[in-house]
C-alpha cells in the first residue's frame, strides 16, 4: 500500500545538510539529522532552536541530564510535542532571529538565531579542543533569552539562566 502522504526531502524545505561538519562530534551530527527530520516533518522553512532542544533531549543522555529528574523534564517534552500540533503553528509564518546573534550565512537551512547557534557550540567546544557535543549546543540555546527554545523552557516552568549555569559548572567554561 502506498502511502497518501507525499515523501518531502530535506533540500525541497531549503534544509540542507550540515551533520558531515567535522567540528562537530557524531552525537551533535546525529541531533542536527533529527533536528532536520523534524523540521520537514512539522512543514517548517528553517530549523529552529525548539527543534534542536527537542532532538537533544531525545537522543543526548548528558544533554537531558542537565535538567535532571522529575515533572520539569516530562512537561518539557509535553510543550515540545505540542508545538507540531498546534503549540508552534505561530512560529510557521516567521523566522527565528532575536537579534542579539550576528546573523550566520553559511549554515543554510537553520534560522538566523540557530545557526548562531551551532557556531557559537563549535566556539564553546574549541576553547577545549575537541568537537561541539551537545552540552555545547544546548548552552548556546539557552544564552539567548528571545529563542524559542528558551520560550518553551519558561512555559514548561524551567529557567534558562539556571540551565546555562549548570552547563557552566559542568564545563568550568563561564560566559563571555
Amino acid at each position: 500500500m502506498q502511502s497518501r502522504i507525499p515523501r518531502q526531502s530535506a533540500h525541497e524545505h531549503g534544509i540542507l545538510r550540515t551533520d558531515n561538519d567535522a567540528r562537530l562530534s557524531d552525537e551533535l551530527a546525529s541531533v542536527v539529522a533529527g533536528a532536520r527530520r523534524r523540521a520537514v516533518r512539522d512543514g517548517d522553512r528553517q530549523i529552529d532552536t525548539a527543534h534542536l532542544l527537542h532532538s537533544l533531549l531525545e537522543s543526548d543522555p548528558e544533554a537531558r541530564a542537565v535538567f535532571g529528574e522529575g515533572p520539569h523534564i516530562a512537561r518539557l517534552l509535553g510543550y515540545l510535542v505540542q508545538r507540531s500540533i498546534g503549540y508552534g503553528l505561530r512560529w510557521q509564518s516567521g523566522v527565528e532571529d532575536s537579534g542579539a546573534v550576528p546573523v550566520v550565512t553559511g549554515t543554510a537551512g537553520f534560522s538566523p538565531l540557530a545557526a548562531g547557534c551551532m557556531e557559537y557550540a563549535c566556539e564553546r567546544a574549541a576553547g577545549r579542543g575537541g568537537p561541539a557535543r551537545g552540552t555545547d549546543l544546548l548552552a548556546a540555546i539557552v544564552a539567548d533569552p528571545q529563542a524559542r527554545a528558551v520560550e518553551v523552557l519558561e512555559r514548561a516552568g524551567i529557567d534558562a539562566r539556571e540551565v546555562f549555569a549548570r552547563l557552566d559548572d559542568r564545563s568550568g567554561l563561564t560566559e563571555e
